[in-house]
């Protein structure tokens, strides 16, 4: 099901006289969870800030080729979630850092991180899911922080249902079992 303001927002875009309104009202409405979503992918402020940036840059620009196939969050959470996974391959490529290693540096960010106020145990849970596979911590912070459906998880990720479960399952267990060791 649509959400009402979205098609409002849509429909509002779509209007050259109402352009820059509805797509003022479409940043108002997802800045802030797309920032906390790309920000559990890259980790670092400035790196969010900027990919927040880049992600509203795509989404004005083709906006008015959305199709309505699928819900617009869904279609802007695909472009977030693109944009921060392009930033982590080009960060890995321009370093020739294998996949941990960038994981590493980001969990060793963490701490000196002066965006980063949580306590000693979130610290723990945030380096735990950063041990994740790349698919498996998008699935668990998706499911766990943004309390997504899985049919949601699965048109922004492009993967089936069961599959989908099945990682959060995995990846569960994975931080269930780091975070309980000494």
């Amino acid at each position: 099901m649509a959400d009402n303001i979205d098609i409002d927002i849509l429909s509002a875009f779509r209007d050259k006289n109402s352009r820059n309104y509805a797509f003022n009202l479409l940043v108002k409405k997802y800045q802030q969870p797309i920032y906390y979503h790309i920000r559990r992918i890259v980790i670092d402020h400035d790196d969010t800030d900027d990919l927040v940036q880049n992600t509203f840059i795509k989404i004005f620009e083709h906006l008015d080729s959305f199709r309505e196939d699928a819900q617009l969050y869904t279609w802007i959470y695909r472009i977030a979630t693109n944009e921060a996974l392009a930033f982590l391959r080009s960060k890995r490529n321009k370093f020739f850092l294998p996949f941990i290693d960038v994981e590493r540096e980001l969990s060793n960010s963490l701490k000196d991180n002066q965006f980063f106020n949580g306590d000693e145990i979130q610290l723990k849970l945030q380096k735990a899911i950063l041990t994740l596979p790349e698919k498996q911590r998008l699935v668990f912070n998706m499911r766990y922080y943004e309390e997504m459906k899985y049919e949601e998880m699965s048109e922004i990720l492009g993967t089936s249902v069961g599959a989908l479960k099945a990682s959060y399952h995995i990846a569960a267990k994975k931080i269930e079992e780091i975070v309980t060791q000494d």
